[in-house]
């Protein structure tokens, strides 16, 4: 017995909230002596490393290079990207990948290189290997981007899953970003950063680490260029970071570094290379494209745990109604469950939901539902006695359910690693359209399962189908998620063919964005919140998910008025806008901090609905191209390195660049252009780039510019959709991208393109077509003239 856990167990139950103390305290005793039981004891371990080089068996877009104690396969695929695997290991099964590994690329060739090793050849990549098995990817100038070290292994003697690590190598000017949702980001510095998802069970600021979303998936930018890798294992890991630096010591370079250590899985990778919009264009056809999310999922969400009863709904919707304030979306938390019981309603205070939802829609207004995964273990429990009934839930080596607690108490957790539970699982949400709910919210799925001590989240050793290959929760924890997300996406599609599911889930993995997107979680009401809340949007966004965005005003706590408008301000400018707070929080509803504050937030509100048909148009531009819309401002210019160290400012495609506020009594802010010229959106004051300029930032609005030449697609004040154009500099064109909304069913329309012209003292947009040019089909509206 471990005398600190006992101490814990005693303060938690002696804490004064009695009964759930207890439950607690019981709930981590039992994992403990589950795993205890059921966890193979780690005793003597042998090490391992590759050898050398033994010989080689070409293959398509690649081969096989066998060494002394291992084999590496390596195969560049037709869209460039580059996998290996150690021990002969191959790109399936994965979690990660969407449908069939991609074809190798039939002109990638492996041939001989110096010192007796190999090299594989492609167009856009050289992957060379040395004899004793380290691996370098360079670009085909012969340009190293990243030199991975030999790996290492720790195989338990008596057989079992091994430890592994890789170090690699990065030019000194490089800098790391990804790794999922971090606080600390959007670039993360030397440091450790752990690979499992977590709950903090507390409001989070940049401090913290894990957090409810994390992916071994790192973007490196250096001068060289940019490359994306991505180890594919879902075991527990941890990544250690050392920034480089030019110069060092005595007067030479020192790399960047990167170590990696995983407590399993397979040892295989994958590599992108090429300027970012390639890497994640390329990401997203190996892992999926985006979901598509519907046009009100793209408007202003408003949310609380404690709404409490239809009443108070009506109440919050009739306060933004009568100040003419937009309202998209109505989020329901766990307070509208019988007893927090998934898939139930309290009928008591939520008696006619459906006809609260019909009212809401009418009005333009969707209701969105939270979805938990734990379900109660209790006799009489709908859900639960079906799911036992199809043997649907976790358990442990011994063959008994496992428990934990959560919300509703004692409950159970369905493995969604299951592909018959996820269909069982999808088909609840039939319970959930039929009240009304037009999109989910997937929450505390990482999973968590309340804890007085130790980790607040499953027995390891809890046993989990894995798609027929079983295993424990040690390697699945990490997919709960994304396995749930899936469920409730392809049910969703089963159900109500003729909609887009609107799924956005706390945890997953890599390729969430099939199924959705994600928010922050509950991040800390203070400034050093609000300034992870962008953190992690551009973070996530550079993994491939684009579609996300933070508890405006913070998770707890009752933020200033300059705190709450700054957040809601910049909230306007992030995929997910959504206020939202706990249920000890204070208001969050934009009248409640005055006359001031609500005349600036409606300003901020409206504006968000101008630009909704350019939020459209990256939405479907990120499903084709896997661009995030939320972009940081090095995108197009990731050699300017005053660029890569910029975090507190973005580009929202590439028209606006958005300048937030992050700092209290801040009037008027520095802010890093990339080249070209920009336009301040309120002012039309013109910016020229590359450089650092000042511009105001007074309380009523932050500052967003437009880049010259943008074309942007917005609501005119007749609710039409008309085209924004913003001057090109003299002697230049300019244009954009177009996809017009054509409902949230399963059509995708064509891309629309655009061009403009300076010619003398005016400007010339026409929309380009394969026969030809023509006039725009919309209104035209010119800026920045003068």
């Amino acid at each position: 017995m471990d005398g600190r856990d006992l101490v814990r167990s005693v303060s938690v139950v002696g804490s004064g909230r009695a009964l759930r103390g207890l439950r607690t305290v019981r709930a981590a005793w039992r994992r403990r002596r589950i795993d205890a039981a059921g966890l193979p004891r780690r005793g003597a371990e042998r090490a391992r490393v590759p050898g050398q080089v033994a010989g080689v068996e070409p293959g398509p877009g690649g081969g096989v290079i066998r060494f002394g104690r291992s084999e590496l396969r390596i195969t560049v695929a037709v869209n460039g990207a580059v996998f290996w695997g150690w021990d002969g290991a191959g790109p399936e099964p994965s979690y990660a990948l969407a449908g069939s590994c991609p074809e190798p690329d039939p002109r990638a060739v492996l041939e001989p290189d110096k010192d007796g090793g190999w090299r594989v050849v492609a167009e856009r990549v050289t992957v060379v290997v040395s004899r004793h098995g380290a691996v370098q990817v360079c670009t085909p100038g012969g340009v190293t981007l990243r030199h991975d070290l030999p790996p290492r292994w720790w195989e338990p003697v008596g057989g079992g899953t091994a430890r592994w690590l890789q170090r690699s190598e990065v030019a000194a000017d490089a800098r790391f970003f990804g790794l999922g949702g971090r606080a600390s980001g959007p670039r993360l510095r030397s440091g450790s950063y752990r690979l499992w998802n977590t709950d903090p069970g507390r409001a989070f600021g940049p401090g913290e680490d894990p957090l409810y979303l994390t992916m071994p998936v790192q973007l490196v930018v250096a001068d060289a260029g940019t490359h994306l890798v991505f180890h594919d294992s879902t075991w527990d890991g941890t990544v250690v970071l050392r920034e480089g630096e030019e110069g060092a010591g005595s007067g030479h370079d020192r790399a960047g570094r990167c170590e990696l250590r995983m407590d399993g899985g397979p040892v295989r990778c994958w590599v992108i290379v090429g300027t970012p919009a390639r890497v994640l264009a390329t990401w997203a056809s190996l892992t999926g494209a985006p979901a598509l999310p519907p046009a009100w999922a793209l408007g202003h969400h408003h949310a609380r745990w404690g709404f409490g009863s239809e009443q108070e709904v009506r109440r919050i919707v009739a306060g933004y109604q009568e100040r003419d304030l937009p309202l998209d979306a109505v989020h329901l938390d766990i307070d509208h469950y019988a007893d927090h019981q998934v898939f139930t309603v309290d009928e008591e205070r939520f008696p006619k939901l459906p006809v609260l939802a019909e009212e809401l829609r009418r009005d333009g207004i969707r209701l969105v539902s939270i979805v938990d995964p734990a379900v109660k273990a209790a006799p009489g429990n709908a859900v639960y006695e079906a799911g036992s009934a199809l043997d649907a839930f976790v358990r442990d080596g011994s063959g008994r359910e496992v428990r934990g607690v959560v919300w509703a108490g004692e409950s159970v957790f369905p493995d969604f690693t299951r592909a018959r539970v996820r269909e069982w699982w999808g088909g609840l949400y039939a319970e959930r359209l039929g009240r009304g709910f037009a999109g989910f919210w997937h929450d505390m799925n990482e999973p968590t399962s309340f804890s007085a001590f130790g980790e607040p989240t499953l027995p390891r050793s809890a046993r989990h189908d894995l798609e027929g290959r079983g295993g424990d929760h040690r390697e699945a924890h990490n997919v709960y998620a994304l396995c749930m997300a899936r469920a409730g996406y392809e049910g969703l599609r089963e159900l109500a063919p003729q909609e887009r599911p609107f799924v956005f889930s706390r945890s997953g993995w890599a390729g969430l964005q099939r199924y959705g997107g994600t928010w922050s979680g509950d991040v800390a009401t203070d400034w050093p919140g609000l300034r992870a809340s962008l953190s992690l949007v551009l973070g996530l966004g550079l993994c491939g998910v684009p579609y996300s965005g933070p508890d405006v005003g913070g998770f707890d706590g009752s933020p200033s008025p300059e705190l709450y408008l700054r957040w809601f301000q910049l909230g306007a400018y992030l995929p997910l806008f959504r206020t939202h707070a706990s249920l000890r929080a204070g208001r969050r509803e934009p009248w409640e901090f005055g006359a001031e504050v609500l005349e600036h937030a409606r300003v901020a509100l409206l504006e968000r609905r101008r630009l909704l048909p350019y939020w459209v148009t990256l939405a479907h531009l990120a499903r084709r191209t896997g661009a995030p819309y939320v972009r940081p401002v090095w995108w197009g210019s990731p050699e300017d390195r005053a660029l890569r160290g910029c975090e507190d400012t973005f580009l929202l495609g590439d028209a606006l660049l958005v300048a937030p506020v992050l700092d209290p009594g801040v009037k008027r802010r520095a802010v890093q252009l990339p080249r070209g010229r920009w336009y301040d959106t309120v002012t039309e004051e013109a910016y020229e780039g590359p450089g650092r300029v000042y511009v105001n930032a007074p309380l009523s609005r932050i500052p967003v510019l437009a880049r010259a030449g943008a074309v942007i697609p917005v609501r005119g004040a007749d609710g039409d959709v008309e085209l924004e154009v913003w001057a090109p500099a003299r002697g230049r064109t300019g244009g954009g991208l177009v996809v017009p909304y054509a409902g949230d069913g399963g059509e995708e329309p064509e891309v629309e393109r655009y061009v403009a012209r300076r010619q003398g003292r005016s400007v010339v947009v026409t929309r380009e077509r394969e026969d030809g040019s023509a006039e725009p089909p919309c209104p035209v509206r010119v800026r920045g003239l003068g």
